[in-house]
């Protein structure tokens, strides 16, 4: 699949990193390309310049923005959690579709509920019962004191989606807890994001293939970064019966999917079987440094659905309980959706917003390997495949396996309540 030509303004700032030399200032349009795809190759230098992804290609492009990630794959367990996390208080909103959510404090982000954002957002596996993964997000927060101020503590504020991921790998009862949740937050961290069969997205499948996590990030024209992070476990196929393609290629940013072809004809003469109706939902996380209001939180939030809709088809089934967060890690006065003077900006954010998650699914089903009996996208095309680089090391970013040994080093911080009166 050719990649989409992405033209630059000459003398346009490339940004280098540390050690690095910058390439010379794009002259024309068919530079400029070069330039992108070699840059998304693993070339060293990065690009901070409008119409092109951030440097990493990530939601933790978005100052104030970390991620940490845990999971394990090894029988019987096949799942995992991860973690949005703002060390500054960030605005955020909310939008759930389909007929199966597994959420938890999403009501506060409600715009006619009083709480001023939250400190972490959860994605996280084990369906409703990983929910309990949050009180572990919660407990590393506490530590630190970062949090809603209650009287002589704080109360922090961590919304939490989870998708159905249970006896995928083989014990029904192999889930998440507490102990994964903080393991997870604390490996939150800014750079390279690790993405496929990690974190929340360990156990995911999506429209009979594998499925896992995805990111992807964009600089808009004032530079304002967009990003988001998904964990794709959809009903839906993210496959277009007609080529076999992904669907979210045809919005591929300046070669980021590494050589992506169509799918020779004989590979696709039959589709993936999906799964059942009970086995899914599709979660996610948008976010900008750009300030917004909780209303205009809430609605980037919606509008990013429409992104979804665009990479996996049918979505927002009764099988599915599909939901996006939408963060805002910006200060100053903010966007606000009645304000007829920040429509034009609150639009283009909005839209980055719905195309960076159509490109974030694309991410993580190419990223995503074979487990069991669900198979990659690139194992059951593997023409589509054949000319993909792989994401350079120094972009792969880190998740840490949950171990026996992990978890004990963390067991006694869920042990500490005052003993009750005799």
């Amino acid at each position: 699949m050719k990649p989409r030509l992405v033209a630059l303004l000459a003398g346009a700032l490339v940004l280098t990193v540390p050690g690095a030399t910058a390439h010379a200032t794009a002259q024309t349009t068919g530079q400029a390309a070069g330039q992108a795809t070699g840059q998304a190759a693993g070339q060293a230098t990065v690009a901070d310049t409008p119409g092109l992804p951030g440097r990493n290609n990530a939601i933790t492009d978005v100052p104030g923005v970390k991620v940490g990630q845990v999971q394990s794959a090894k029988a019987p367990y096949l799942t995992g959690t991860t973690v949005i996390y703002t060390p500054q208080m960030s605005v955020t909103g909310v939008d759930q579709r389909g007929g199966a959510p597994a959420t938890k404090e999403t009501d506060l982000l409600d715009p006619l509920n009083s709480n001023p954002g939250v400190n972490a957002v959860m994605l996280g596996g084990s369906s409703m019962y990983g929910l309990a993964a949050g009180d572990g997000i919660i407990r590393w927060l506490e530590e630190r004191g970062e949090g809603v101020r209650v009287g002589a503590g704080v109360a922090p504020i961590v919304p939490a989606a989870d998708i159905f991921d249970l006896g995928r790998g083989g014990d029904f009862k192999a889930r998440t807890t507490p102990e994964w949740g903080y393991l997870a937050a604390q490996a939150a961290k800014e750079g390279p994001v690790r993405q496929g069969v990690v974190g929340g997205g360990t156990g995911a499948r999506a429209g009979g293939l594998k499925g896992g996590v995805g990111t992807a990030s964009v600089i808009l024209s004032d530079g304002t970064v967009v990003g988001a992070i998904v964990v794709v476990n959809s009903v839906g196929s993210p496959v277009d019966p007609r080529d076999c393609s992904l669907f979210a290629a045809r919005y591929e940013l300046a070669g980021e999917f590494r050589g992506l072809q169509t799918p020779k004809a004989k590979e696709c003469q039959k589709a993936a079987a999906a799964d059942a109706p009970s086995m899914n939902t599709t979660i996610a996380v948008v976010a900008t440094n750009a300030p917004l209001e909780k209303a205009a939180a809430a609605r980037m939030a919606g509008n990013a659905q429409d992104g979804l809709s665009r990479a996996i088809n049918p979505m927002h089934t009764l099988g599915d309980g599909d939901t996006i967060f939408a963060t805002s890690t910006g200060t100053g006065t903010p966007l606000r959706v009645n304000n007829p003077a920040d429509t034009r900006k609150l639009n283009e954010i909005f839209n980055a917003g719905a195309d960076t998650l159509t490109r974030a699914v694309g991410h993580a089903m190419l990223t995503a390997t074979t487990v069991g009996t669900a198979t990659s996208y690139c194992d059951r095309y593997p023409s589509a495949c054949k000319k993909l680089s792989p994401l350079p090391a120094d972009k792969q970013g880190e998740a840490p396996d949950v171990t026996r040994a992990s978890l004990a080093a963390v067991a006694d911080k869920f042990r500490d309540a005052p003993a009750l009166a005799e």
